[in-house]
């Protein structure tokens, strides 16, 4: 009871003076609220990234040419042409586990058909290629190993470049021309939306890896892959096998001891914790942010406590002459600063999810706001009331009544 009715005068006296104490409000307000929002945007982003490389396929692993760490730099994987056509049999026949696998060949190239023509991603693989990304058909049929051993000119295509192409008609049957060379479309793709990375994955035309290499692929370029993608049977069975494709191509790469490997498997979570990499530095960066706000906010509280202790030194000191103890003061002005971080708490949390909604709504950001953060931030908001309201609380129980009640 002595709480509730030390309450009501806490807010009867933040109510004396409504512009200071919602000035006051603002800063934890705004602090609140930028805290959630960050948390909104980052965990949004990290919930996107997941799906998009989940999108990838059940049980993958990419095995890139190059080294993550060659001569200390970043970045070292996928920019040379270290894997054969040679390892690429030799997974498929000597990794146990191994379920489906395909290499990669990556050229772009304009795809015409009519009078309508387009700059489009060309993606060699083989014909599991399909199984290890878990992308099914929307029409149509998958091309086979046969295409594949024999270099035909077949094609998938994608749901982007066949509305660009053939506007609302079926594409399967109809033939277009890649770098002048007719390749006839046997499947529309399901759609896939966007990678992890950016781009339109559904923005794109599939051929046999033998099609690319030979027809589309640069003079030179050889039977080389820069990346190859496999499938492990079951996820039980993901670091065996992606031990084995280690083991076995070190040994093909005549790679012994403590030499560098001139190659790179990983799995689809270390891919993910790669990209989420950067939007976890920026969700601790904008969450810092908002944590200055909220310490900000905090000298505020304490300021217009301070203040506000100075203003009624007259009334402490006749609460004092009447029986108040010392520790009702500091219970009052307590709760008059946890009061204001709490107020402000709860209107930071509406502001911060106002502002995800509208942000989601208005520039298609991804935000996912957790009930976690919310009450995380409410209960830092109500600790930074106690942390900068007890020393006002405590300067004012420690007032000297004789002297406070002749203080004019």
């Amino acid at each position: 009871m002595i709480v509730f009715a030390t309450l009501k005068i806490a807010v009867r006296a933040l109510m004396r003076n409504t512009l200071r104490t919602s000035l006051t409000l603002l800063g934890i307000i705004i602090g609140t609220g930028a805290l959630i929002l960050a948390m909104s945007i980052g965990n949004g982003a990290k919930s996107q990234i997941e799906a998009q490389i989940a999108s990838l396929g059940q049980n993958v692993i990419q095995v890139y040419s190059g080294n993550m760490m060659r001569g200390g730099a970043r970045g070292g994987w996928g920019m040379s042409s270290t894997l054969t056509r040679e390892d690429y049999e030799a997974l498929r026949k000597d990794v146990p586990g191994l379920n489906s696998s395909s290499p990669e060949v990556n050229a772009s190239a304009q795809v015409a058909f009519g009078n309508q023509n387009n700059n489009v991603s060309i993606l060699g693989v083989a014909a599991d290629y399909l199984d290890v990304r878990s992308w099914g058909l929307a029409s149509g049929e998958n091309f086979t190993e046969t295409d594949v051993r024999q270099a035909n000119k077949v094609a998938l295509i994608g749901q982007t470049t066949a509305q660009l192409l053939f506007g609302e008609e079926d594409p399967v049957g109809q033939t277009i021309r890649i770098k002048n060379a007719p390749f006839a479309i046997v499947g529309l793709l399901e759609r896939k939306g966007t990678a992890a990375w950016g781009g339109d994955q559904d923005d794109i035309v599939i051929v046999p890896y033998t099609s690319a290499m030979k027809r589309l692929s640069r003079p030179g370029s050889g039977d080389n892959f820069r990346k190859i993608l496999v499938q492990a049977a079951t996820a039980d069975l993901i670091p065996q096998v992606q031990e084995e494709i280690t083991d076995l191509l070190r040994q093909r790469h005549r790679i012994t001891g403590d030499r560098e490997d001139d190659f790179s498997v990983m799995t689809q979570q270390e891919i993910s914790d790669r990209v989420t990499a950067t939007s976890k530095v920026m969700t601790v960066l904008l969450g810092i942010f908002g944590g200055i706000s909220l310490v900000v906010g905090g000298i505020g509280i304490m300021n217009i406590m301070l203040v506000s202790v100075t203003e009624r030194t007259r009334e402490i000191g006749i609460r004092m002459s009447v029986g108040a103890r010392g520790h009702d003061i500091l219970l009052q002005f307590l709760i008059e600063a946890v009061t204001l971080s709490a107020v402000g708490g709860m209107l930071g949390i509406l502001l911060g999810i106002g502002s995800s909604f509208l942000i989601t709504a208005k520039m298609n950001w991804p935000t996912r706001t957790s009930p976690d953060w919310m009450i995380l931030a409410f209960v830092v908001s109500a600790a930074i009331g106690i942390f900068f309201g007890f020393y006002p609380a405590r300067k004012a129980s420690q007032l000297d009544p004789i002297e406070s009640l002749r203080y004019e």
